[in-house]
């Protein structure tokens, strides 16, 4: 892959996971809040805070996005899940990594 076509991906893939961001807290908030905090190649690391974290299901909340992303039109999946070391911490951690472009996607890319 040339330096531009990395450079064009990198930006899609940001495009896609502030996008993603707009849609779960379009209908999880204020339960639960997404903020990116890092884009890295195919890597997004996504903060989540929010009430949810004192309920039942917490990690459910933070592999929703992953659903958004593939609403999106990409499949991702949740490689890791991190939780403060104090338990009364209201946010998560969520690295989720693009496997592939899903065909008509609505970011106009292609696997």
């Amino acid at each position: 892959m040339s330096e531009a076509s990395k450079r064009k991906y990198v930006f899609r893939i940001e495009d896609l996971a502030r996008r993603a961001v707009d849609e779960y807290n379009k209908y999880r908030s204020p339960e639960a809040h997404a903020e990116i905090l890092e884009v890295k190649g195919d890597i997004i690391i996504v903060k989540f805070t929010g009430s949810f974290c004192r309920t039942c299901g917490i990690r459910d909340w933070v592999e929703d996005y992953a659903y958004v992303l593939e609403d999106l039109g990409v499949e991702a999946e949740l490689v890791e899940y991190i939780e403060p070391e104090d338990e009364e911490s209201d946010y998560r951690i969520g690295v989720f990594r693009v496997k592939k472009w899903l065909k008509n996607n609505s970011i106009g890319v292609d696997s």
